[in-house]
């Protein structure tokens, strides 16, 4: 089809110029706005010497100017690079080496950090500043985010192929971050297959027919998203495609941290109908905030949202059920991942009963053993999960881990991350985990994911990752670290309860080791941070 996201925007900003594109606090723009900024920025990247293929990395934190950054990148052909905001200096490096950026973007509150790697990241031609600090001085050798604007006109708007590529480096937990290559035309398609049914509308055949329907769409019930979920992620740059393709906006938070009361502020106050979540990480604080906010006699007002996505990590029953409730909306809880898009789906929404891990497989989706053969439905065996269709087109500079991931299977290529699940009767799949976590205990093979969702059941657990220890017995031993609610003791009672708490469980799926901790058990984007979990483990 040839499909091209800056083309599309375009379209999209030809047929809805006057309607809102971006927010963040009281600065909004439109999308006639969006699209000559970004042009400007594509400008500015050219003239500093970048062109097609040439890679521009985005080192910030939720905003306005990072999806104007990914539309300028693309209007150029050049290709975007994530880069997550907690990376400190040797990351920092790393990326920029492994990605062969040839452009930093970056905010001035993380400006240090860019300054002392500078000597370090010989190939990078352009520096640009953005200001969050309200006029903080731009480092040696960078220019201005809006000095840059000023100083070039937009660039013309030029031909482009849905082969250009996006990049998007995953979060390294099994290893270093690896570059996942989406082409254009791929990530929009499975994008696309996705979200335009849900608005009652057919795929558009072409970039350009996508800003009629845009036009449609907004008309009837435009989207304004709200990405909780840091945008350097799939989850959160996704679904603001998703919104901005079909003619909606994306309100992005201004704190540094993730404060749930500021979260349903903005929500009040621009009318927020979608967010991007992921899972229990978010949707927990989010509902304690809504209690407190009740408590206190200042509810929040929710009754502009009418979904919230999930995506990255579970999102259990109990918690989806509350937020479905008392948000009084629908919880689409997607299972995929940067490698994998579409792979399942759960809906949830009030009245509507789901349980924790269980999913209807999606339309390009299958189950296989590690051998290649097909789950049989109902059959208890386990196997991976892979997805068709729309697929990237590898690792960047790593064909060996491409080679694994990306398999052919009865003559199809599938994109198969490693997730392991059982797929029921009824033809619905029971997620387990993630196959490079996996505890193999005396030869019994325990996910960990399941073990974590069965302990965070217990009312006086706030969250828990429950990693392996090497054991001289049984090769492997489980233990758990327990994050626990404001006010709990870990005395002997509560280790007592949390024991018992288990027992619906396989008695060689229970923790043989308790840990307890105060520090967060997760990533700024809600991913489950299991280095540091192993760590805690090993040391307690």
């Amino acid at each position: 089809m040839d499909w091209n996201f800056a083309t599309v925007f375009e379209a999209v900003a030809d047929a809805v110029p006057e309607r809102q594109a971006l927010r963040q606090g009281a600065i909004a723009r439109t999308w006639s706005e969006f699209d000559e900024r970004s042009a400007r920025l594509a400008a500015g990247l050219e003239a500093a010497g970048l062109g097609p293929d040439s890679k521009v990395a985005s080192y910030c934190y939720n905003s306005n100017e990072y999806v104007e950054g990914l539309f300028g990148t693309l209007k150029l052909r050049s290709v975007p690079v994530n880069v997550n905001y907690r990376y400190l200096e040797d990351e920092l490096v790393y990326l920029l080496e492994n990605s062969d950026a040839e452009a930093l973007l970056f905010h001035a509150s993380l400006a240090d950090r860019v300054a002392n790697v500078l000597d370090r990241a010989p190939n990078l031609k352009a520096l640009i500043q953005i200001d969050d600090l309200g006029g903080a001085p731009v480092i040696d050798g960078a220019v201005g985010y809006e000095e840059l604007l000023a100083a070039h006109d937009p660039m013309p708007r030029i031909e482009r192929s849905g082969d250009d590529l996006i990049l998007l480096y995953t979060g390294g937990t099994t290893g270093m971050p690896k570059g996942v290559m989406w082409r254009n035309e791929d990530l929009f398609g499975v994008l696309a297959e996705a979200i335009y049914p849900l608005f009652g509308h057919t795929m558009p055949e072409t970039s350009e027919a996508a800003g009629p329907k845009a036009a449609e769409i907004a008309a009837e019930r435009a989207a304004t998203h709200l990405p909780a979920s840091p945008l350097m992620h799939g989850t959160g740059m996704f679904t603001s495609f998703q919104a901005l393709f079909s003619g909606g906006s994306v309100v992005t938070l201004e704190g540094r941290s993730f404060d749930p009361h500021e979260l349903w502020r903005v929500v009040a106050d621009a009318k927020v109908t979608q967010m991007a979540i992921v899972g229990d990480a978010f949707a927990k604080p989010m509902l304690a905030a809504l209690r407190e906010a009740e408590e206190a006699g200042t509810p929040h007002d929710v009754s502009s949202v009418g979904l919230v996505i999930s995506s990255g990590v579970i999102w259990s029953a109990e918690v989806k059920r509350e937020f479905a409730e008392r948000v009084q909306c629908f919880c689409l809880d997607s299972l995929g991942s940067s490698e994998a898009v579409g792979m399942a789906s759960a809906m949830t929404g009030p009245g509507i009963e789901q349980e924790t891990a269980k999913f209807s497989v999606g339309a390009n989706a299958k189950v296989f053993t590690e051998d290649g053969r097909e789950v049989e439905p109902g059959s208890d065996e386990s196997g991976l999960v892979a997805v068709g269709g729309f697929v990237p087109a590898g690792y960047y500079k790593d064909e060996a881990k491409s080679a694994g991931t990306f398999r052919v299977i009865q003559g199809r290529r599938w994109s198969i991350p490693g997730d392991f699940a059982k797929v029921e009767a009824d033809g619905t799949i029971t997620l387990l985990g993630r196959g490079s976590n996996c505890i193999n205990t005396g030869g019994e093979k325990v996910y960990p994911e399941e073990v974590e969702e069965a302990i965070k059941l217990h009312k006086l657990v706030a969250d828990c990752l429950v990693v392996g220890l090497p054991d001289d017995r049984f090769g492997q031993s489980i233990a758990a670290v327990v994050v626990l609610e404001d006010g709990v003791d870990a005395d002997d009672e509560t280790r007592r309860e949390l024991a018992e708490s288990l027992q619906a469980l396989s008695r060689y799926k229970h923790p043989r080791r308790w840990v307890f901790t105060a520090s967060s058990l997760r990533a700024a984007n809600g991913k489950a941070d299991y280095k540091l979990a192993k760590l805690l483990a090993e040391a307690g």
